[in-house]
């Protein structure tokens, strides 16, 4: 695997957390350098632990993780979305649940967006990939999209205003029906 390749894989990957920084961008409050550093740094670590954790596992465990990998994700990014969507239409006080900078909330959505870059770790591993080089790459990228997400979402945002934790519940959802139906036979049967 060469280097372009593994660009076109790190870029594969990041999209689902390019996608939820969109949405994370839409329900924070306030645009600052230290909240888009912190949610690019987030998804760009796990998106780089990842693979190297799905490198050192080795192809002893492959079929075990991919056969259930898009569930997790799927449950994952569905309750945190249904969450969202509650909390969005619940009437009275501001939200904090709903904020993407709580830690809880960034390592979970962080964690279900980087699944698929376990799976492809474990690919890597039958591969000669210098997976040093794989992880920062992959790690990079995710970064750097993921931090161009939140500027994209906040501005974006502003126009759904007070329906950002609805529209960002719904966006959660879809990544994870899109997860689920990308790695399963649904398609085939309808």
């Amino acid at each position: 695997m060469n280097i372009t390749a593994i660009v076109f894989l790190g870029v594969g990957l990041a999209m689902d957390a390019f996608a939820v920084s969109v949405t994370s961008g839409m329900v924070i409050k306030k645009l600052m350098l230290r909240n888009i550093l912190k949610i690019g740094l987030f998804f760009g670590f796990f998106q780089a632990l990842m693979p190297l954790l799905g490198w050192l596992i080795g192809s002893y465990t492959k079929n075990l993780i991919v056969s259930f990998d898009h569930w997790i994700a799927f449950a994952i990014l569905s309750l945190i979305g249904i969450k969202m969507i509650y909390e969005s239409t619940k009437p009275g006080e501001e939200k904090k649940q709903n904020d993407p900078l709580q830690n809880k909330v960034l390592l979970m959505l962080a964690i279900a967006t980087s699944i698929d870059a376990l799976a492809a770790g474990l690919s890597l591993a039958l591969l000669e990939v210098s997976i040093i080089l794989a992880i920062i790459i992959v790690g990079l990228i995710t970064f750097v999209l993921s931090s161009f997400g939140v500027v994209i979402g906040k501005r974006f945002g502003g126009i759904f205003n007070k329906k950002a934790g609805l529209i960002g519940g719904i966006f959660l959802i879809l990544i994870g029906i899109k997860t689920l139906l990308e790695h399963t036979n649904i398609i085939s049967v309808l």
